[in-house]
């Protein structure tokens, strides 16, 4: 008989950690943040991209204070891809009172909805704002921010495609931290004219909820080594298994549903053949499943929407 799941058979909180294992705000994210204050008198208006999967809990506050608070404001959530589209609705009313432009993209696919209407939207919102020093300038300035790879340069990229027909203007990568610094205006449109600003990707320096950490974390907005991939694969299991997604036993072909991540890791290792040599205490070599790779295996199967397609912030609704 199948086993019959609930997410009351399974961890009701994760293990603590060491905060500091997810505080990472290296010394060129503070240069860049003070970049970006220094270039909003040649900016009109900010555009916000910020992953899909973490919509609530993800984003940087302080671009409220800095940033993001002294000029027209959209929010694109990147990724649109990767979540139940169901929610986007929920996802809206929990934002509406903080965003009233709220775009959802898939800066992968040109035909995205989301990516045709933002630069229609940002000529709209300039064109009805005071534009305060910048009234008389002829062209359009729009600086792009955002956490570390959320797709900010991905976007710049597609809009570069779509209005100008030229390819990549900046590098991207799925490592956060490609973008070390506002780079100079790349220009988007002919007619009207119209340049963009890309900027690193910033943390909050100060993430003082660990959950959070971990969710920016599995989307890959810190980098793996700084956090841990066994840590992160134990934080995955808990929360698909708290949030009832089971999935994932028959996506890695597991035994049954279990909060034991290293049983997790051991049967996907052996699976997979990934093992290392070892010698043992007679001082003979023997084979052990390579629990880290299994990790990350684990890891690029969420990041990849193989194992289903999870908004992680559904509890915050």
């Amino acid at each position: 008989m199948a086993q019959k799941l609930s997410p009351d058979m399974f961890r009701s909180v994760f293990r603590s950690i060491d905060k500091d294992v997810v505080r990472w705000f290296p010394g060129h994210m503070d240069r860049g943040l003070k970049q970006m204050q220094q270039k909003l008198r040649s900016v009109d208006c900010i555009i916000e991209v910020h992953d899909a999967r973490i919509p609530i809990s993800g984003r940087n506050a302080d671009f409220k204070y800095t940033v993001s608070g002294i000029k027209p404001h959209i929010l694109v959530l990147n990724k649109v891809d990767l979540i139940n589209r169901n929610l986007i609705p929920k996802i809206k009313d929990h934002l509406r009172n903080e965003y009233n432009n709220i775009i959802f993209t898939n800066c992968k696919d040109q035909q995205c909805k989301g990516v045709k209407a933002l630069f229609p939207l940002a000529q709209h919102i300039i064109k009805n704002s005071d534009r305060f020093n910048r009234t008389g300038s002829e062209d359009h300035c729009v600086m792009i921010i955002g956490v570390p790879n959320v797709g900010k340069s991905s976007l710049i990229n597609a809009l570069r495609v779509r209005y100008m027909h030229k390819g990549n203007a900046t590098p991207v990568g799925a490592t956060p931290g490609i973008t070390r610094s506002v780079l100079q205006k790349i220009k988007m449109s002919e007619n009207p004219l119209f340049y963009l600003l890309d900027t690193p990707g910033i943390l909050t320096p100060k993430i003082d909820n660990t959950e959070t950490g971990l969710k920016l974390a599995l989307c890959a907005t810190i980098q793996d080594h700084l956090v841990g991939e066994t840590i992160m694969a134990d934080y995955l299991l808990f929360w698909l298994n708290k949030n009832g997604h089971f999935d994932y036993v028959d996506y890695f072909q597991l035994e049954q549903a279990t909060d034991n991540i290293l049983d997790v890791l051991r049967q996907i290792s052996t699976k997979k053949n990934y093992m290392i040599k070892l010698r043992d205490a007679h001082n003979n070599y023997v084979l052990r499943p390579d629990l880290e790779q299994a990790a990350k295996i684990m890891l690029r199967a969420f990041r990849n929407g193989n194992i289903g397609k999870y908004m992680l912030d559904e509890n915050l609704l």
